[in-house]
């Protein structure tokens, strides 16, 4: 199963589209209302909403096809075949009007124009994982090359797809390196960062919704914060196993009875009486500091060990900033931004699977792979249990651009949990 939400503009109704082998399943996100049916020529393995909501591509990468549907013409359609170059990346440009194809061995990349039906052609991608970016106003696009065993970064003017620039990045084909380029747009080099050297090195960046700080995770299990006016490092965030300051909130995930009201009770149960009756429920508690967190050895002669900050993400507010460490995975990290300090740990039973933030206010979904979803909030933390039939494990989250619902993921199913808005007095 994949999904993906929307909110779509001039007040139309927002949406949220799934697929399940050949079909794609568009409904309403508020009341889950089932919209349009589309069918398409293979299995689907990808889906995107434009930026406008307008249409929605589906990539059958075994197949090398991609299908556009439009939500406003459900009958119209359209299908890009990349025939013997393959598939094995599909997106959307900015203007919701362009498709960019990578074909297999990274040989091009396509950009298909849905208006005037052209086709531009981006030699040298390079496989890696993110090698396209687009600017936040969406002129720009930079893309990550490979020509003549050395690493480009070309810059694209996505109006007509023309080579704006290229800088040569030269460097040592090493896994053990940690090193950080910092470009303005017109090619000059702003500043080079290193932390240590001849040991692995970054695994995990995000910039700041303001874009003031930059944050640097890597293997030694450290967050480092560079700053937007001289690009130095401000502070680093170290992830200790024990938790000492009394100044940090740890709130410790516990399991709970079930508590049902004898009134309920009833022979047979319900099916809903059964599942909250013998479903796991949790809560937390805080707990006192000191604190030791589980803490794994990573197996050293295994490729891409289970060590360092695997996941960071910054709030919309720019107040706070989200980390994981894979030495400590039942543990999430919330750091005061403005204070630069450790402000809460969330030790949970399972391993973290994922978090994100809600995009209007500071607050933090988790999910472990339970049945399960937690939000933390500066005001507190909450563990949810979710009210479906079944082994429902939740291994990722994506909330809706409103703040309002939160798409709950399984393997094979997802649902949606709605939140109540707090009323302002």
């Amino acid at each position: 199963t994949s999904l993906s939400e929307t909110n779509r503009p001039g007040g139309l109704r927002s949406g949220s589209a799934s697929c399940v082998q050949y079909r794609l399943v568009v409904r309403d996100a508020r009341t889950l209302q089932i919209l349009q049916l589309y069918t398409c020529l293979d299995q689907i393995q990808y889906i995107e909403w434009s930026s406008d909501s307008l249409f929605i591509l589906c990539a059958m990468y075994k197949r090398g096809v991609v299908q556009v549907w439009s939500l406003e013409q459900p009958d119209w359609h359209c299908k890009i075949d990349e025939g013997s170059a393959g598939l094995v990346a599909s997106c959307w440009s900015p203007d919701g009007r362009h498709i960019l194809n990578t074909t297999e061995f990274h040989l091009r990349i396509t950009v298909w124009s849905l208006c005037t039906k052209s086709v531009s052609y981006i030699k040298y991608p390079k496989a890696c994982q993110q090698g396209i970016a687009f600017t936040k106003d969406g002129r720009y696009m930079a893309v990550a090359e490979r020509r003549d065993c050395k690493d480009f970064v070309s810059i694209f003017v996505c109006s007509d797809w023309q080579l704006l620039r290229v800088r040569v990045f030269r460097m040592n084909l090493f896994i053990f390196q940690y090193k950080i380029l910092l470009y303005s747009l017109d090619g000059r080099l702003l500043s080079t960062y290193r932390a240590y050297e001849w040991s692995l090195g970054i695994k995990a960046i995000a910039w700041s919704p303001s874009s003031q700080f930059l944050a640097i995770g890597s293997y030694d299990e450290k967050v480092r914060i560079l700053n937007h006016v001289t690009w130095k490092k401000i502070t680093e965030f170290e992830h200790p196993a024990t938790v000492a300051s009394s100044k940090t909130i740890v709130y410790k995930e516990v399991e709970k009875s079930p508590s049902v009201e004898t009134e309920r009770l009833s022979f047979p149960p319900t099916r809903a009486l059964a599942s909250s009756l013998f479903s796991t429920q949790s809560k937390y508690d805080v707990s006192q500091v000191p604190v030791s967190l589980q803490h794994i050895k990573p197996v050293a002669d295994r490729a891409n060990p289970k060590m360092g900050i695997g996941m960071l993400a910054f709030s919309p507010d720019n107040c706070f900033l989200a980390t994981k460490n894979d030495n400590i995975p039942n543990a999430v990290w919330i750091w005061d931004v403005q204070k630069l300090k450790l402000f809460v740990v969330l030790e949970q039973l399972c391993a973290v699977q994922s978090f994100q933030w809600d995009p209007r206010q500071p607050r933090l979904a988790v999910c472990t792979g339970n049945s399960k979803v937690y939000l933390w909030s500066p005001a507190g933390c909450v563990s949810v249990q979710v009210p479906m039939e079944g082994d429902f494990q939740i291994v990722s989250l994506s909330w809706h651009c409103s703040g309002d619902s939160v798409a709950l993921l399984s393997k094979d199913n997802f649902c949606v949990c709605y939140l109540e808005r707090e009323e302002v007095k």
